[in-house]
């Protein structure tokens, strides 16, 4: 890769980026390229351009992830504030860019008395990383609310995907993995501000009273298996509090984890797979990652 020529760019293009400080655990290595395109003519120029062989990842705000100690090789996207805005663009509908925050979503979606989008307050992400996954949480998906998305490609092409298209399954989507998700359309019902204020704000309440949110975390560990809750199955095979190297299982949320100041990735995704091997031995279940890992180890 580094004998690799990648195209010019108006936006910005860093070398051996450090990606620690990016995501919410802030930990693991560099990113051998990244990107933070000036606008989508950027990034679909910048795609099309790019020798085919180099990978290429997204990153938002980098919540639900694991970026490995030996870095991640390619090209890592991360979209700013280009693609950050939310407008209301038909009835009941927001535009969303795939770099605004669930937070964002919800606020604007108050302002224009639509309701049913109130969930999104709570998913610590942004709009690319909730569609690429179909987050979700307090009863809400975005399978649910979501009309369709624009998409870039590996190759640079754009491409607008319908919800069916997507083939959304628990925390999980179709969606090409060297495909960009660069905006969507999110529908919900009418409703008053003050009621839509009122379900964020206990939302924001459940939220802090049950999830170490002031910690370096990753949002929710494990997927929760059918007719399980994860936490539960962490918790009754002993697992509250163990600790690796510098990682620990939260004392307060049994399916998060913790970086505690000094952990290396390693200790993190370790934790992770001892915590799973103790509850397939406990209860016979094999816990799915929720958190994405990449990179080298």
């Amino acid at each position: 890769m580094n004998t690799v020529t990648l195209p010019s760019v108006s936006g910005k293009l860093t070398p051996n980026a450090p990606l620690a400080p990016l995501v919410w655990f802030k930990s693991g290595g560099a990113a051998q390229w990244l990107f933070e395109p000036k606008d989508l003519a950027d990034l679909q120029a910048f795609l099309r351009d790019l020798d085919p062989s180099v990978p290429v990842m997204a990153l938002g705000l980098g919540s639900n992830l694991i970026v490995r100690d030996g870095g991640v090789p390619g090209v890592v996207v991360r979209l700013g504030k280009a693609f950050a805005k939310v407008t209301k663009c038909a009835d009941l509908t927001l535009d969303c860019g795939a770099g605004a925050s669930g937070i964002l979503v919800s606020s604007t979606a108050r302002d224009e008395h639509i309701s049913g989008l109130e969930f999104l307050r709570s998913i610590p992400g942004t709009v690319g990383g909730f569609v690429r996954m179909n987050g979700g949480a307090y009863g809400g998906e975005v399978k649910d609310v979501l009309i369709d998305c624009d998409v870039v490609r590996r190759d640079g092409s754009l491409h607008t995907l319908s919800v069916a298209a997507l083939h959304y399954t628990y925390r999980h989507s179709e969606l090409a993995e060297g495909a960009i998700v660069v905006a969507a359309r999110f529908k919900g019902q009418p409703g008053e501000p003050a009621a839509i204020q009122a379900e964020m704000d206990r939302i924001a309440e459940s939220r802090e009273a049950s999830q170490p949110l002031r910690s370096k975390t990753g949002g929710s560990t494990f997927k929760n298996p059918a007719g399980h809750k994860a936490w539960q199955l962490v918790d009754e095979a002993g697992c509250r509090g163990l600790t690796m190297g510098g990682a620990q299982v939260s004392e307060k949320h049994t399916n998060f984890l913790l970086n505690l100041g000094n952990a290396t990735s390693a200790d993190i995704e370790g934790l992770g797979d001892e915590v799973r091997r103790r509850v397939k031995d406990k209860s016979g279940v094999e816990l799915e990652w929720e958190i994405q890992r990449v990179g080298r180890k």
